[in-house]
């Protein structure tokens, strides 16, 4: 007779049966052949190398493709001590078209300043992550948020998950099913079914995470939710496999990670992206990792979130500024507009608070959204709550009424929306969808908003905003100044987008209020491009 693995013998026996409820079965015999199989009790920590991508997440093109992929990690190298808490990764990637400080997954913030430098690292050590531009470049603190989910990370593969399990409050329990290949998703396939087990722990006192033991032993899939100002409880999950036997230690070169379902069906979900990090990485070495990075004092606080602060750009006109992303407010006879919701509800309460004490006494009818980047509608969810009407592109609702602004329980870090829930959401007016032009106002004021065209390679349903009494352009992306001169964020690709559609449309700009960086003069728009060409 055949002899099955340990853990499917357990699965599969009455007695391991006895004291669970249907369906589940008990984790601890699990974990325990999980260890033995893949060496988990020899490894103290391990470095892998390899070359390896990462997917711009929230930054797709249309709702319904995957993330963009950026320019390749060459030279790849991650060191995890389980021991010390910590992570260091290290790679080459081509500079000036990435977000520094930037590694990959959820941390992508259009406007912010570019990395210069091929050579990246990343650290964490417990609840500090910092990041480094440059070889001996000056550390940069990660956010809190940011630190926590590169904690989390450590976890997150197959002997980090059964070290997590064995801390106190873990708290494992576990299921079994019948788990079918990849091919076998795509039809009624009967071939090649085998029976896993999943087993779920709490990680950080906060995170659910499952893990996929297959019958081999060995950990093939770990998922989790993490929080995200646009997608709520957001999928991610690490797929594991080509694994490598190095000094009795089984460990996987083949990684791939998903942020956001894995959903080719599109049902219910409209958000395609998902592919957000994965790569090869076999040159796998145990236990030759030396001492944890020491935490550097700029990384030994969190920073704090910049304050806003406003500029006067016209009567009743003001660009709240302060940080990577800007808001503009426009007054009307009896409400406010804003155009822009960026980055999360933090921010956006900020903007909202330091509106009101300019414009007192109006409420804030309309929240105008340029486009369906996640870093510049994080807030949306923030405005409709305080009882703003969201405008976008009509490209963007169906999105926007499936995955943002509904009722969908956020438990991880749960906004006013969530906590408060509007009636609106179910019987109320809540959006507006522009096809080509949409016009705010009367005879005190107008405020034009179009249509933005030609921008295939960076996002469909884009709208710019005009006020055509002020000749104040509000856009975001097409022209990103940068305060005190020098090269734009922005690519050239862009800039002839902007001016093109500008002159189609016959619109007379003399003041350009960007949603990245400061407002400048048409003219300084113009020297830009003239250098380029």
């Amino acid at each position: 007779m055949r002899c099955l693995p340990v853990s499917i013998a357990l699965l599969l026996a009455p007695a391991a049966l006895s004291a669970q409820s249907p369906g589940h079965v008990d984790p601890e015999p699990v974990l325990q052949a999980v260890a033995r199989q893949m060496g988990v009790d020899k490894l103290r920590c391990v470095s892998f190398s390899g070359e390896g991508y990462a997917g711009k997440v929230g930054q797709n093109i249309t709702q319904d493709t995957d993330w963009p992929h950026g320019e390749p990690l060459a030279g790849y190298t991650r060191t995890i001590d389980y021991q010390a808490g910590s992570s260091v990764e290290t790679f080459t990637r081509a500079p000036g078209h990435n977000p520094r400080s930037w590694k990959y997954g959820t941390g992508w913030l259009g406007g912010t300043p570019l990395q210069r430098h091929p050579r990246q690292t990343f650290a964490v050590v417990g609840a500090q992550g910092w990041a480094i531009d440059g070889e001996g470049g000056a550390p940069v603190a990660a956010s809190a948020a940011d630190a926590e989910i590169w904690q989390l990370d450590i976890w997150l593969n197959p002997h980090g998950f059964v070290r997590a399990a064995r801390l106190p409050g873990a708290n494992p329990t576990a299921v079994w099913r019948w788990e079918m290949p990849e091919s076998g998703r795509d039809g009624a396939t009967t071939a090649g079914i085998e029976k896993s087990i999943v087993v779920s722990i709490t990680v950080l006192g906060k995170y659910r995470v499952n893990a996929t033991v297959n019958r081999q032993n060995r950990i093939q899939r770990i998922q989790t939710w993490v929080p995200h100002s646009v997608l709520g409880d957001m999928n991610y999950e690490h797929e594991y496999t080509d694994w490598r036997t190095v000094d009795g230690v089984e460990f996987p070169a083949g990684w791939h990670h998903h942020d956001g379902w894995d959903d080719e069906r599109q049902v219910p979900l409209i958000s395609g992206g998902h592919n957000g990090f994965g790569g090869s990485f076999p040159d796998i070495r145990v236990n030759q990792c030396g001492a944890p990075p020491e935490v550097p004092a700029a990384a030994r606080q969190a920073p704090a979130a910049p304050p806003v602060v406003s500029r006067r750009l016209a009567p009743g006109v003001w660009l709240l500024g302060g940080g990577s992303h800007n808001s503009v407010a426009v007054e009307f006879d009896k409400y406010i507009a804003v155009i822009e919701a960026p980055l999360d509800e933090q921010r956006s309460l900020a903007v909202i608070e330091e509106t009101v004490r300019l414009i007192p006494d109006k409420p804030i009818r309309f929240i105008v959204n340029t486009h369906a980047h996640y870093d510049h509608l994080g807030g949306l969810r923030t405005y409709l709550h305080i009882g703003a009407t969201v405008i976008t592109q009509q490209r963007n609702r169906l999105f926007y009424e499936t995955e943002l602004l509904n009722y969908t329980p956020r438990t991880l870090a749960p906004d006013l929306m969530a906590l408060y829930p509007p009636t609106e959401i179910s019987e109320g007016y809540t959006m507006e969808d522009v096809d080509e032009k949409y016009i705010l106002g009367g005879r005190d004021r107008l405020l034009e908003l179009h249509y933005v065209q030609g921008l295939a390679d960076h996002v469909e349903g884009m709208l710019m905003a005009y006020l055509p009494n002020e000749k104040i352009l509000i856009e975001a992306d097409l022209f990103d100044p940068v305060d005190g001169g020098g090269p734009p964020l922005s690519p050239p690709s862009l800039h002839r987008a902007l001016k093109t559609n500008v002159e189609q449309i016959g619109l007379q700009v003399e003041t350009i209020a960007p949603i990245h960086g400061p407002a400048v003069p048409w003219s300084a728009f113009e020297q830009t491009l003239s250098a380029e060409r």
